[in-house]
């Protein structure tokens, strides 16, 4: 009995090996065909350096952490010094953190208090319809006009893009929860309104406002460069200043910098989220 249990354990273990092995060469594939049309493009692009090659985009992005930069940090007002890419890496941190992380706390919260309270969604609904549609970058005039051309104002965008991915992400999530887990919730004694939504509401909408979270960690990458190419220090006024110079492998290796991290974050974020979701 136990050796077919073994045996049958194996060949499942086996099977998920291949499909893992299979998923991981057809992306590797993927990779591979996009670096030959890319190379491919560079090579038929004049001038060459409009497009700069895969081979000249790296020797670039290792040429960013040969040489080494002094920062200033906020708040602090102290001098770091680090290797140039991770320097402006750190600059463009100092103004996205901030920002995702208050933009992800107000949103979540307003959207987990409008989805359950009725009255509260009445009363905001009509300027949440007038507001949303408003791009981001949209607001970037009156950062520059209340906090200038540096880390809060470059903030304030990222918390607008970041608000509002939380805010829809956590308000869907209580809509979709089931008026069958309410009733039965009711059903065992939960009456309390405040249990009700710690007990049943919160742990039913996490999956998707974790979601959104996860979403606009990488939405507000591509917000926080567009703020910084108004001037505010980063990875994106880098690429700017590179461009304008045509040193166009540099901008590409600073591209790089940023999906590394977006990488190292999404990849850590989905390790807590599997935790934080365990029970499911």
């Amino acid at each position: 009995m136990s050796t077919r249990t073994d045996t049958s354990s194996n060949a499942v273990v086996a099977s998920s090996f291949e499909v893992d092995l299979r998923r991981y060469l057809r992306g590797l594939g993927g990779l591979l065909v996009f670096l030959l049309i890319w190379w491919v493009g560079a090579m038929s692009t004049q001038p060459s350096y409009l497009v700069p090659s895969p081979l000249e985009s790296v020797h670039a992005f290792i040429d960013l952490f040969a040489t080494s930069t002094a920062i200033v940090v906020p708040v602090l007002e102290s001098s770091l010094v680090l290797p140039t890419g991770l320097a402006h890496l750190v600059q463009t941190l100092f103004h996205y953190v901030p920002g995702l992380l208050l933009g992800a706390l107000c949103g979540i919260s307003l959207g987990l208090a409008m989805g359950w309270n009725g009255a509260l969604d009445d009363w905001f609904r009509p300027l949440v319809r007038v507001l949303r549609p408003i791009p981001p970058l949209a607001w970037v005039v009156f950062a520059i006009v209340w906090f200038g051309i540096h880390h809060t104002g470059a903030a304030f965008i990222v918390f607008v893009g970041a608000f509002w991915i939380n805010f829809y992400g956590a308000y869907g999530g209580v809509e979709g929860v089931s008026s069958d887990l309410t009733d039965a919730a009711s059903t065992l004694g939960v009456e309390r309104e405040f249990s009700m939504l710690k007990l049943v509401v919160l742990p039913s909408a996490a999956p998707q406002v974790l979601t959104g979270f996860r979403t606009s960690i990488g939405r507000c990458w591509m917000i926080v460069v567009g703020a910084e190419l108004f001037g505010a220090p980063g990875v994106g006024y880098e690429i700017i200043n590179a461009s304008n110079n045509l040193v166009m492998a540099t901008s590409v290796a600073y591209m790089f910098v940023i999906s590394l991290a977006f990488l190292c974050m999404d990849v850590g974020f989905r390790l807590v989220e599997r935790r934080v979701l365990a029970w499911r």
